[in-house]
């Protein structure tokens, strides 16, 4: 086929983070907010952006969009063929392992080249004081030796692992308002990030916190409370990240993820 009459090629992007967003502003068409010197694609790209919808008001990224899932690793696939899909990019959220599964399946059964982005995981300092555990019941389970004034940033999905934990008091912050079953003592923070470190100092002494969960999402967006906990000298329960599923490279960022799309269609184009 000549180059003139070649479709696009199609990315599939499992979005939601800051990640996912800046990789498809820089590889959808005319990017807006693309840095000048971004290189251009070695051909056209068709760039699609899927969100779980489980954010009343998600930031769309650039590019088109769909929202909702895609029924298992079965759906998935049939998507990806389809809509003639020539490469998938899974970067969700570092906890979002299910997802993750269903797309190497997916990807896999698809014949459709998967890359993973997953930033960098947080690493404890001089002066923190980590509890690390593997889930959010092991979480639930090390909080009544820690404290008994509990910032939750885990997220709203999983406060039911917490709701049998009726003696501490617990502030949630989430971007939308959760559902029970929570914990019984529990104060609600509606919020999104980025924060500072000033604003997180001044929650933990407002409300008196003396311990943090949290999980290793990474994002520098969210690591100043990991700051105030350490001048605080408040311990802090950190819930590492699931692996990501064997044999699927990982990039470290979407710049990185950037140059892999280039570079996949570059030895495609060159074919």
């Amino acid at each position: 086929m000549p180059d003139a009459a070649r479709p696009p090629r199609h990315v599939l992007i499992l979005g939601g983070t800051t990640e996912a967003r800046r990789l498809a502003a820089t590889l959808a068409p005319e990017p807006a907010g693309a840095p000048e010197h971004a290189p251009a694609p070695e051909c056209a790209l068709r760039v699609t952006t899927s969100l779980a919808g489980r954010v009343a008001a998600p930031r769309l990224p650039a590019g088109e969009v769909r929202i909702g899932g895609f029924g298992g690793p079965e759906g998935l696939a049939r998507w990806l063929r389809e809509h003639a899909v020539d490469a998938l990019i899974d970067a969700t959220h570092p906890f979002a392992d299910t997802i993750s599964h269903n797309a190497a399946l997916a990807a896999a059964t698809a014949h459709v080249p998967l890359l993973a982005v997953r930033r960098p995981g947080w690493v404890p300092g001089p002066g923190d004081t980590w509890h690390q555990v593997t889930s959010l019941d092991e979480a639930a389970a090390a909080l009544p030796a820690l404290g008994t004034r509990v910032f939750l940033t885990t997220g709203r999905m999983g406060l039911a692992h917490f709701a049998h934990l009726t003696d501490l008091w617990f502030l949630v912050r989430s971007v939308d308002a959760p559902e029970p079953p929570h914990p019984p003592r529990m104060e609600v923070l509606l919020d999104r990030g980025p924060f500072t470190v000033e604003g997180e100092r001044a929650l933990l002494r407002a409300h008196r916190i003396d311990v943090l969960v949290t999980k290793d999402s990474g994002a520098a967006a969210t690591a100043a409370k990991l700051t105030a906990a350490r001048e605080a000298g408040a311990p802090v329960v950190v819930v590492r990240r699931p692996p990501v599923p064997d044999g699927v490279p990982v990039a470290e960022g979407p710049g990185e993820a950037a140059e892999w799309v280039r570079g996949l269609f570059s030895a495609a184009h060159s074919h």
